[in-house]
C-alpha cells in the first residue's frame, strides 16, 4: 500500500491522545507545537504530561477510553502499551471516519507519522512506510546535520521578502526569476557564516532597487539561532 504524503493544519482542532507514557509525551509535544487542542485519556501519566494538564495546555478526559471521547475529535493517536486497546481505539475511530494513528501498529493506522527534521519553517519528513522507524530516525539525523540553522534564517527572510516583491505587482515571470535567483545564489553560504555585508552584496545584484530588504535581512538575523 502506498501512502499519500500530506501536511495537516491542526491549529485549534481537537486531537485525542490515548496513553500517558513517554511516547505520548512526544506526540503531545508535537501536537501542541502545531496548535492543536489536545485531549488525553490515560490511567497513569508522566510528570511532564501532568504539568501540561495542570497548566491548562492539555485536557484530561479520564482514565479509561470510552467511545464518547471521540466526539468532536479530528484526529486520534493511540499510544498505550496495550496493543489490544490501541486496536480498539483505532476501530472505533475509523468507524466514525476519524483519522487514527496506533503507534507501532501500522495495520491499525489510517495515517503514520514520519520522522521529522526542522529548521524553522523548513520541515523535512522521512518515512519508511512503517517498515523501519530506526532507519527513518537515522536518515532524519543525517538531514538534520546537513541543513543548518541558516536555512531557518533564509526562510524567515524569504517569507517577508516574498510579500514585498509580490506587492510590487511585477509579472509572474519576473517574480519567479527573482526568487529562483536568490535560491541559486550564495546567500545561504553568507547566512551560514553570519556575513551581513556579503549577504547584502549578493542581494543587491538580484533584488530590484524599488524593493527594500535590508531591514528584513537584519530582522531575520536577529530572530535566527545561528552561532
Amino acid at each position: 500500500m502506498a501512502y499519500y504524503p500530506v501536511l495537516i493544519q491542526l491549529d485549534g482542532m481537537k486531537v485525542l491522545v490515548v496513553g500517558g507514557g513517554k511516547v505520548s509525551e512526544r506526540k503531545v509535544d508535537g501536537l501542541l507545537e502545531a496548535g492543536a487542542e489536545v485531549c488525553l485519556v490515560a490511567s497513569k501519566i508522566t510528570p511532564f504530561l501532568s504539568s501540561l494538564a495542570e497548566s491548562g495546555k492539555i485536557r484530561l478526559m479520564g482514565a479509561a477510553f470510552e467511545e464518547s471521547h471521540l466526539d468532536g475529535v479530528s484526529l486520534v493517536i493511540a499510544a498505550t502499551n496495550d496493543p489490544v486497546l490501541n486496536s480498539k481505539v483505532s476501530s472505533m475511530a475509523r468507524a466514525k471516519g476519524i483519522l487514527v494513528n496506533a503507534v507501532d501498529q501500522p495495520k491499525d493506522c489510517t495515517f503514520i507519522v514520519p520522522s521529522v527534521a526542522r529548521r524553522g519553517d523548513l520541515l523535512i519528513a522521512v518515512s519508511t512506510s512503517g517498515k523501519s522507524p530506526a532507519l527513518a530516525k537515522r536518515l532524519r539525523e543525517v538531514l538534520q546535520a546537513q541543513f543548518g540553522e541558516e536555512y531557518s534564517v533564509f526562510l524567515s527572510f524569504m517569507g517577508a521578502l516574498r510579500e514585498r516583491v509580490l506587492g510590487m505587482k511585477y509579472s509572474q515571470e519576473r517574480n519567479s526569476s527573482i526568487f529562483q535567483a536568490i535560491v541559486d545564489s550564495e546567500l545561504l553560504n553568507a547566512l551560514g557564516v553570519r556575513d551581513m555585508t556579503r549577504a547584502c552584496r549578493v542581494l543587491e545584484a538580484i533584488v530590484p532597487d524599488s524593493v527594500e530588504y535590508k531591514d528584513l535581512l537584519s530582522q531575520s538575523f536577529q530572530q535566527g539561532s545561528l552561532p
